[in-house]
């Protein structure tokens, strides 16, 4: 099964070319060229990553895309890209998992995009795993059940 991406970006020029460069590599790819039509294509299907720029409509646009990802259950991957990266880590409290600077050479790109499905799968994995422990306790944490034993 294909991993499917949504590329969000008003650039004609990289959303075209970052497309094909991911569908060669064997991901299925949707564009959006502004932050609205980005949301819209998150909210209707449901991808393993969304990957968006910063700057759009208005300066931190990209923003807008990434809390309407994160509010999403079947809870994707997030990046932001830009050619301005931000200092401090306004883009993780805003919930993106990476921020990827334009222009970046294909390999490290593929290298980062890859590396981030796989730390997020592990993270649901872990988050699922810790829901499940929580029922078969009866909704106590593992933790207060353990203190409870002891």
């Amino acid at each position: 099964m294909k991993r499917r991406l949504l590329l969000v970006d008003d650039e004609l020029a990289i959303l075209l070319t970052l497309k094909t460069i991911l569908e060669i590599n064997g991901f299925a790819v949707d564009t959006a060229a502004s932050a609205a039509e980005g949301i819209a294509k998150v909210k209707a299907n449901e991808y393993h990553m969304v990957i968006t720029d910063m700057r759009m409509e208005s300066e931190k646009a990209g923003f807008d895309v990434v809390r309407a990802a994160k509010k999403q259950k079947y809870d994707p991957a997030v990046a932001l890209l830009t050619a301005y990266p931000l200092l401090g880590s306004d883009w993780k409290s805003e919930g993106a998992n990476s921020m990827l600077v334009k222009p970046m050479n294909t390999n490290d790109l593929l290298r980062q995009i890859e590396a981030l499905l796989v730390s997020h799968e592990d993270n649901k994995r872990m988050k699922s795993k810790g829901v499940a422990r929580a029922a078969a306790n009866g909704g106590r944490s593992a933790k207060t059940s353990s203190k409870q034993a002891s």
